[in-house]
């Protein structure tokens, strides 16, 4: 009779199976439903195929598509599919690494022959054949050396590199068909189980991410349990497509990324810079009414002061190169940091001006390598919307809550609503006390709990002065884009030796926060772009309102309109361009201006304007005293 062991569900249920019973038919005994869903398992928190064994009482759970491991296991076995198929078609390819990513996967090929987006579908065609062969996924293991001498006999050099620089004496491959790829796993069960993909792209990709190693071709694709699922996702595509910021940013004239100025440095169109202007005088106007003092500071300073921050330790790889100037050596900032710390160290400070809360629209510059540049949301130089908060201990819980209450505000009025939000701790390299780290990392928490904020554990990512809230906003498509940051720093007034006197006549140390909402203006602008695919809120867009003569004997009547718009303070133009009424609206929609008024005879005879906004809605015979009421309201609104 055969040994009985206790695998306990997540339910609490438990099942006594035969020793050594696959996970697999364990989930069959479960349900056929359940086993047909099922991809992989976890057996006492690890993840295992669903051929692992259960050899002793286990806590045992089923993974899914709907489960937080499921998609990355799926994808990454789609990966393996997509390079057995390129194995077969292209003889002699030497295959790189082939890990799932956010949304799909990637594998990257050693080939002799330039790949076209014709071979895409050459490549699903073949995948399709693999997928109907059912074929199964197998693991075996090997030791490392026989792992290096399998590989090296497969003409495999970049496998046999990995392999090399492996610590482990043992390995695992998995096989399906003729197919042998190096992999930790899991993996679905068979080849069958992939019900819907779909190859993306190609791009270039360095070995190893290094420039000085071979450039390879690297195949993006994507992968759903459901073909409703596929089409989803590739709508989401061709919408993130549409919405492309760099794209727009051309079509509305916003800015300017120019080779010739210098990569990762934006030009701003007027334009652009008149959105920029809004949103800036939005900001300061809720820091003034919230008690924050604004002011600025240079783009250089010496070297000297970031060696005493300690970024020129641990953030030397992101500065630029220091410059001499009569013999001392001087640095365009990184970050605003140590200029409001020696504004802060001008005088004295007491206990009672506590707390006191610097903002300042400051632009800094930081090297990022050319490859992960990427229009407004990866540049070189940026303005953040920093701030820095001086407060006693005993202020740190609330003057977290008030950013917090400023960040959600800014965020909503912007038309955000939805956010990941990530609390970061201690990472390996780091300055202060673990006490200090614990106390900040339990005043952040506090406060994330007060506002009801759910979050997420990021462990080790904190910077290196201390541990850091980091809220991701939704945009339109569910896409989450990095923007706040709230961080506690008992280090640096340390290193720098800040205090202040207390009602003890003695001196204490401040604690710092360091602080940005929007982020960075350029990364913002990016992301309300792409949010509002272009379609700005009339409080927000560039030009409010287009009025568009119908004919030439109607342009006084339209500049009289244009004149009365301007002197309330609405942004408005005139299109007296001699073309026909249907192709101006037509360009002001492209142009996403929120509102048209179309002028003509009968309007100039009732002192009316035709109305149409940017989606095509008419009304005509408006009152035009009623449509600057209307105006007025949306935009005090903030609409």
């Amino acid at each position: 009779m055969a040994k009985k062991v206790k695998a306990t569900l997540p339910d609490g249920s438990v099942l006594e199976v035969d020793k050594g019973i696959r996970l697999g038919e364990l989930v069959a005994q479960i349900g056929p439903k359940l086993a047909k869903e099922a991809l992989a398992g976890k057996v006492d928190g690890k993840l295992v195929d669903l051929s692992a064994p259960i050899l002793g009482d286990s806590s045992v759970e089923i993974i899914t598509f709907s489960s937080p491991e499921g998609p990355e296991i799926y994808r990454h076995s789609t990966s393996h599919v997509m390079a057995q198929a390129v194995s077969e078609l292209y003889l002699g390819v030497k295959l790189g690494i082939g890990p799932a990513i956010e949304d799909g996967f990637y594998y990257d090929f050693d080939l002799d022959e330039n790949l076209s987006p014709d071979d895409l579908e050459k490549i699903e065609k073949r995948m399709r054949e693999i997928i109907r062969q059912d074929l199964p996924f197998i693991k075996e293991e090997l030791s490392r050396e026989e792992a290096i001498k399998f590989f090296k006999s497969l003409k495999q050099p970049h496998k046999v590199e990995l392999l090399r620089e492996r610590g482990d004496e043992r390995v695992t491959v998995y096989k399906n068909g003729d197919f042998v790829d190096l992999c930790r796993g899991p993996h679905l069960p068979s080849t069958g189980k992939i019900k819907a993909f779909k190859l993306l792209s190609i791009a270039g990709a360095y070995w190893r991410g290094d420039e000085k190693r071979p450039m390879l071709q690297r195949i993006y694709g994507t992968a759903f349990d459901s073909k409703k699922g596929l089409e989803e996702h590739l709508y989401r595509i061709e919408e993130a497509a549409r919405r492309d910021h760099r794209k727009l940013g051309r079509e509305l004239d916003l800015f300017t990324l120019s080779d010739r100025f210098g990569a990762g440095l934006v030009l701003w169109h007027p334009k652009g810079a008149l959105i920029r202007k809004i949103i800036e005088d939005f900001w300061r106007e809720e820091h003034l009414k919230r008690g924050y003092e604004i002011v600025m500071t240079p783009h250089i300073a010496k070297l000297d002061l970031w060696k005493e921050s300690g970024h020129w330790d641990f953030y030397r790889d992101y500065m630029y190169s220091p410059m001499e100037i009569e013999g001392q050596e001087y640095v365009i900032k990184p970050m605003n940091c140590p200029a409001h710390i020696l504004i802060y160290q001008s005088r004295t400070r007491s206990y009672r001006d506590l707390p006191l809360r610097w903002a300042e629209l400051g632009t800094v510059y930081r090297f990022e390598r050319s490859g992960v540049l990427h229009g407004l949301l990866r540049v070189r130089g940026f303005t953040q919307d920093d701030a820095h908060i001086f407060c006693r201990p005993d202020q740190i819980e609330d003057e977290i809550l008030g950013v917090i209450d400023l960040v959600l505000y800014m965020l909503r009025t912007f038309g955000f609503e939805e956010y990941d939000v990530y609390l970061s701790t201690r990472p390996e390299k780091f300055v202060g006390t673990v006490e200090h780290w614990d106390q900040s990392t339990e005043a952040l928490k506090i406060a994330l709990k007060d506002v009801g904020l759910g979050y997420q554990i990021d462990p080790g990512e904190g910077v290196f002065y201390g541990p850091k809230i980091d809220i991701k906003i939704k945009d339109a498509l569910g896409r989450a884009w990095q923007c706040t940051t709230i961080q506690v720093d008992f280090n640096i007034p340390e290193r720098f030796d800040m205090t202040y006197m207390g009602a003890d006549n003695r001196q204490h140390r401040p604690i710092m926060i360091h602080r940005a909402i929007l982020g960075s203006m350029e990364r913002f602008m990016g992301c309300l772009v792409e949010h509002y695919a272009g379609a700005f809120p009339t409080w927000l867009a560039p030009v409010q309102v287009m009025v568009l003569p119908i004919a030439d004997r109607h342009n006084d009547y339209a500049r009289g309109v244009g004149d009365k718009l301007r002197a309330e303070g609405f942004r408005a133009e005139l299109d007296v361009r001699t073309e026909s009424v249907n192709k101006k609206i037509r360009d002001a929609q492209v142009q996403r201006v929120p509102y048209m008024l179309v002028v003509g005879d009968k309007e100039m005879q009732s002192n009316t304007v035709a109305v149409r906004d940017r989606d095509g809605k008419d009304k005509r015979g408006v009152d035009f005293d009623e449509f600057l009421w209307g105006l007025k309201e949306e935009i005090g609104q903030r609409r």
